[in-house]
């Protein structure tokens, strides 16, 4: 990869896949929906768009294809804010695409991405100078899964050099993705050279059969934070040998997909603007029920005074405090 800057020119770089995403008109079996709304999503660019309307310069650095699901992808993400210019357009290779499905006990998730332009992506075309570009570089496991080539990516950017950014990665382990023999295990192993990780109980339970919190800091003591997340119950937070646990906020939850994205993106604005460890971990669940709370992979966050009011709430009114949807536009400043 080519030299990096010397000086960071944006808050956050967010690298990774995203995909046109199509949303359907009414629950039911994917055969029987009549229609479908198009959106966009995609961990990183969900991270990037978030911190963009939240304030943030962020960038996105990816690949789509030079087809019209591409032009849509990029132009919305540049919509919100963020900056496109380190995105590669393959004249091969498709932009990836999928569809959600809202079934009575469950939302699925079909992925039409095999062979899709951002698979491509790896040391040879993704550039130093776009990744270490911005305070923070965020990753996220997704990419390990899509090819040899990203994976070799992976390992690259994950490596303990002087100069680099901040790396922030997300574990975001999908089965679907390793389900022809790879090792999820390469999981734990791209996080161990991270700054920051996420990654969720049950995502920790399922890769590594590791049991709760205290066994993923286990096994991963390298991170300098470590953010466990339990679901509904709240996140925990690693930090040395010290840990803080902050309870989520109870939610009146719409569509979980992009809520994990979306903590995380809370999480990275609180520590850019240094704030304490358990006001970041707060921050984390207000902006993932900004996203719970509305049917696509983004909502739109709160103003960043109303954030900073919920999180400066007290323990019995941050726990009694349920959020449905629309709450994001209810608040004024007066409100405080």
């Amino acid at each position: 990869m080519t030299a990096s800057p010397s000086e960071p020119q944006f808050d956050v770089a967010c690298l990774g896949e995203s995909m046109v995403t199509f949303l359907p008109s009414r629950p039911g079996r994917l055969a029987d929906v009549p229609a479908f709304h198009r959106g966009i999503g995609g961990a990183e660019s969900n991270v990037a768009c978030a911190l963009a309307r939240s304030g943030h310069t962020a960038r996105w650095i990816s690949r789509v294809g030079a087809d019209g699901f591409g032009d849509h992808l990029v132009g919305a993400v540049a919509a919100t804010g963020v900056d496109v210019t380190a995105v590669q357009r393959d004249a091969v290779r498709p932009t990836g695409i999928y569809f959600k499905e809202q079934l009575a006990d469950r939302t699925a998730v079909l992925y039409y991405r095999a062979g899709s332009a951002a698979a491509a992506m790896s040391p040879e075309n993704v550039h130093r100078r776009d990744v270490w570009s911005g305070r923070v570089l965020h990753l996220s496991g997704i990419t390990a899964a899509l090819s040899p080539d990203c994976r070799a990516l992976m390992r690259t950017l994950v490596g303990r050099e002087p100069g680099r950014p901040l790396v922030s990665y997300d574990v975001n382990f999908r089965p679907v993705l390793w389900a022809t023999g790879d090792d999820p295990w390469l999981l734990a192993e791209l996080a161990r050279g991270c700054d920051i990780v996420f990654v969720g109980e049950d995502e920790a339970q399922d890769a590594w059969g590791l049991p709760d919190a205290a066994a993923v800091r286990a096994a991963l003591p390298e991170p300098a934070v470590l953010v466990v997340k339990q679901g509904s119950a709240g996140a925990t937070a690693f930090t040395g040998d010290t840990a803080a646990f902050v309870p989520a906020l109870r939610v009146d939850v719409v569509e979980p997909v992009g809520a994990g994205d979306a903590f995380a993106a809370g999480f990275l604005s609180a520590t850019l603007r240094g704030l304490p460890l358990a006001d970041r971990l707060r921050h984390g669940h207000v902006m993932a029920a900004a996203t719970l709370t509305v049917p696509g992979d983004l909502g739109a966050p709160p103003a960043r005074a109303h954030a900073d009011a919920l999180v400066a709430l007290d323990a019995d009114a941050w726990e009694t405090l349920r959020l449905g949807p629309g709450w994001t536009g209810t608040w004024t400043e007066k409100d405080t």
